[in-house]
């Protein structure tokens, strides 16, 4: 989907993962087009498109592509893992491969078409206060807040806090609280999860620039993290999401991650739109 005019409009793809939904825009062969006007005007659900996510893909001269994310309210994201998977199956498909390589402002990533699905190695986790950001030097693994959270960096900040019963939260409630807390300079991602059985989760999200979302796949991966170093499950990790299913793998090269992908339709953004928000 690329701009071909200025009369063409813009092309657009509609993406999720497990209910964690996105517009793709393609700007290989071209400069970026995505402006915090542009991002913030597309995810309005009643005058956009509407999604929780927004990924741009970019040329690379480092590896296939790179992709750049933009939040509903049109605030930079720096890492997002459904998309991530979203997109690199999206890119799989049109260039005939089973694996590609990918920079984002978390760095280099790789991805991987194997049995069961698309699997995206997110990268370390950043387990210092000074990695996630936090605003001063804490213990990241128990932080001085109501609940005794974790704050794990997963590219982006995310605050984990282990519930009796994730499904008994009130996400539109805390989740803003938390998101815009004082030890979050950069603002932070909120999870509640619960401990189903033997490394099985029950997991929901408030994301920072988003709200309430149906999935999180950096959320996932933070949360299997801490949910392992609290000893709570071994590496790999089944959580149950609102909208669905992720598996999170951490291994030795990284945090892998992998659940469903759905390529919901094309569409293309008139001309007109694009230039109010110019």
């Amino acid at each position: 989907m690329n701009l071909t005019s200025a009369a063409a409009g813009l092309g657009f793809v509609k993406m999720h993962g497990a209910g964690n939904d996105f517009v793709v825009i393609d700007s290989r062969g071209r400069g970026a087009v995505v402006t915090h006007g542009l991002a913030r005007a597309l995810g309005d659900r009643h005058r956009g498109v509407g999604f929780d996510q927004l990924a741009e893909i970019r040329s690379s001269d480092v590896a296939d592509f790179a992709l750049d994310f933009w939040n509903s309210d049109g605030s930079r994201a720096g890492a997002c893992g459904n998309a991530t998977r979203c997109v690199s199956d999206y890119v799989m498909r049109g260039a005939g491969v089973s694996a590609v390589d990918l920079v984002t402002a978390r760095g280099r990533l790789r991805a991987e078409r194997r049995e069961g699905g698309v699997w995206v190695n997110m990268g370390a986790p950043q387990l210092l206060w000074g990695e996630v950001p936090l605003a001063r030097e804490l213990d990241t693994l128990h932080l001085p807040l109501t609940g005794d959270p974790a704050a794990v960096g997963m590219g982006n900040p995310h605050c984990v806090h282990f519930v009796e019963d994730a499904e008994t939260v009130d996400l539109a409630a805390l989740g803003p609280v938390v998101e815009h807390h004082a030890l979050f300079p950069q603002r932070t991602n909120v999870e509640f999860a619960s401990v189903l059985g033997a490394d099985h989760l029950r997991m929901r999200v408030w994301e920072r620039g988003a709200g309430v979302t149906l999935a999180c796949g950096s959320g996932a991966c933070a949360t299997a993290v801490a949910a392992h170093l609290r000893g709570l499950t071994g590496r790999k990790v089944r959580l149950d999401m609102d909208g669905g299913v992720l598996w999170v793998d951490w291994r030795s090269d990284g945090v892998w991650l992998t659940g469903p992908v759905a390529h919901v339709f094309d569409g293309v953004l008139s001309a007109d739109f694009v230039a109010e928000q110019a």
